[in-house]
């Protein structure tokens, strides 16, 4: 290591739903130098998304420009001593999302023929139009009568994922199938677009995102057969040999920056890019986990990670989870991902149901400022709520299920509505929903034997909403701590830059030097975990209910059966 008045820096950079954050870090001690944040300006403008069919696309140029404004505003608060002093980069990414390249490994919509295709852009992963391809790639892996390659990803596999998506965008746009090369994931692109090696035969692809959202594995000789491939849609012939066999960690180096990407950046050329993978893995890294400890990742949706002794999982596999991988998140330990497919989108959701009529007062700075409060108005509100007497149970599958065992198909639903029921009632039975969901999660995971000692939450809602954070150590029954660190996820990458940097020999090391420790712990409270064992049950009841509804709605009713109502 270093002297202290000799620092080296990392960047470490998160590339998330809505925006890009860049974080100068100094390698030794992990003091934050500089930090900014870039929003991607046609995702902000709603541009290629279609929201009431779950249609959610990202143009890869706001990757780029915002790559750019992040990394160079973030050097410049840290200050041109620092700049010189940067030794690597590393990126996280949201995921799976995933694009059609060329044979450069240039996506798409960067060429002329495509540029305005939703169909040639970043498939993000909160899209939800690839459920029939999903369902296909189940029916198929369970019943083919040979490897079942969904083994490793909890048995259940995603529309949200890899091969999902490629396969819909393929059946849908025959253009963009004549001309894809390759599928490349946001997390393996980036890194290749710094250090010039975009090529789909050059290309390192992540470890994270192969193992976990594209059936990947080293008993299966890397990814899905020809033969599962083909037999699932000819579609498919042939694109196994254009992906790859071999996936790297992330503590291992892409390359080098390019001349190009260098001055584009501000740095020298000869800083170390590490390999990408997802912001939930990183952050997971950045927050300080270690085995048996549950990270929750907490944004529009949250991602949750837990670290086993890869000797200690063996041959056991976790059903209804995210997949399990060795090394996705920390090399020599086994990754296992959860989560749900809806968390601040929750209470956004809410937000944008109570502000409506805002609009309808003409003035958008007195309707924008006002909705601002909202939430925060709620949050004191609710705080004074018995959750024994609101009466009030939410399922919170508001952007379907992702975890225990994905069905995007369902849908969230509020029970016990009454005519006293006001706004406060419900936005805190909409956070006692999230609690529940994960405590489902929590659930899932020991039930196959993985012990869960205690609780790491981290993002914005943990750091700013006291009331969510305490209800859900009161649901769990569990210890909660709160990462000191404001961008846990870049702090991660920033680990790994070191790493891959030759810093730091791993990432535990770096975890040591550079962890931003805890700002808050929750304790659980005895009588609300009493009151919260009855609700629980209820939720696990009406959630049964709705997944009995979604399976009626996905088989309607034949024209011929009788379908009258009698009021005798």
């Amino acid at each position: 290591m270093t002297h202290r008045d000799e620092s080296t820096f990392v960047v470490g950079v998160d590339f998330g739903t809505d925006s890009c954050r860049s974080l100068v870090v100094d390698a030794a001690t992990g003091e934050q130098r500089g930090s900014a944040v870039a929003f991607y300006r046609r995702w902000s403008e709603g541009q290629y998304c279609d929201a009431d069919h779950g249609i959610y696309r990202q143009h890869p140029l706001d990757y780029i420009e915002a790559l750019t404004q992040a990394v160079r505003e973030s050097l410049s608060a840290a200050g041109d001593a620092v700049r010189a002093r940067v030794k690597g980069l590393s990126i996280a990414t949201t995921g799976s999302t995933s694009v059609a390249v060329d044979r450069d490994g240039t996506p798409l919509s960067l060429t002329e023929p495509f540029r305005d295709n939703p169909n040639a852009m970043f498939v993000l992963w909160k899209d939800h139009s690839a459920v029939r391809e999903a369902d296909e790639i189940n029916a198929l892996a369970h019943g083919w009568g040979g490897e079942d390659f969904t083994r490793y990803v909890g048995g259940v596999y995603s529309a949200e994922w890899f091969w999902a998506n490629m396969l819909h965008v393929f059946r849908v746009d025959p253009q963009v199938h004549a001309h894809a090369h390759s599928w490349v994931e946001h997390c393996d692109w980036m890194p290749a677009l710094l250090t010039g090696t975009t090529q789909p035969a050059q290309l390192r692809r992540s470890r994270c995102a192969a193992g976990h959202k594209a059936m990947w594995h080293e008993s299966f000789d890397g990814l899905p057969s020809e033969a599962f491939l083909s037999r699932l849609d000819p579609l498919l012939t042939g694109i196994r040999e254009r992906l790859y066999r071999d996936t790297y960690t992330a503590d291992e180096p892409a390359g080098r920056l390019t001349h190009e990407w260098a001055e584009k950046l501000g740095l020298s050329p000869d800083v170390i890019v590490g390999i990408g993978a997802f912001d939930a893995h990183m952050g997971a890294v950045g927050a300080g986990a270690h085995a048996h400890t549950l990270v929750k990742v907490m944004g529009t949706s949250t991602c949750d990670i837990v670290v086993v002794p890869t000797d200690e999982i063996g041959e056991r596999v976790v059903r209804g989870i995210c997949g399990q991988v060795d090394g996705s998140v920390i090399r020599g330990l086994t990754g296992l991902e959860a989560g749900q497919s809806a968390f601040g989108d929750v209470f956004a959701w809410f937000r944008r149901l109570l502000s409506w009529p805002l609009g309808l007062l003409g003035d958008s700075d007195i309707s924008d400022e006002l909705a601002t409060r909202i939430l925060p108005a709620l949050e004191q509100a609710a705080a004074n709520e018995d959750p024994l007497t609101t009466g009030i149970v939410a399922v919170d599958w508001l952007n379907g299920r992702r975890t225990p065992y994905a069905d995007q198909t369902l849908r969230g639903a509020l029970f016990g509505l009454s005519l006293g029921s006001d706004a406060p009632k419900v936005y805190r039975a909409l956070i006692e929903a999230t609690s529940f969901g994960a405590r489902a999660i929590i659930e899932r995971f020991q039930e196959e034997g993985i012990r869960i000692d205690d609780v790491i939450a981290v993002g914005g809602v943990a750091r700013k909403s006291p009331l969510n954070m305490q209800i859900a150590a009161d649901v769990f029954g569990k210890e909660i701590r709160v990462t000191a660190a404001d961008q846990a996820v870049a702090l991660g990458a920033a680990m790994f830059a070191a790493v891959a940097a030759g810093i730091h020999d791993t990432a535990e090391h770096a975890q040591r030097c550079m962890g931003a420790g805890f700002e808050h712990v929750y304790q659980p409270n005895a009588k609300a975990r009493a009151a919260y064992e009855q609700l629980y049950r209820r939720y696990r009841s009406y959630g049964a209910l709705v997944e009995h509804a979604g399976r009626e709605m996905r088989h309607p009713v034949s024209a011929t059966e009788d379908t009258s109502c009698s009021l005798n």
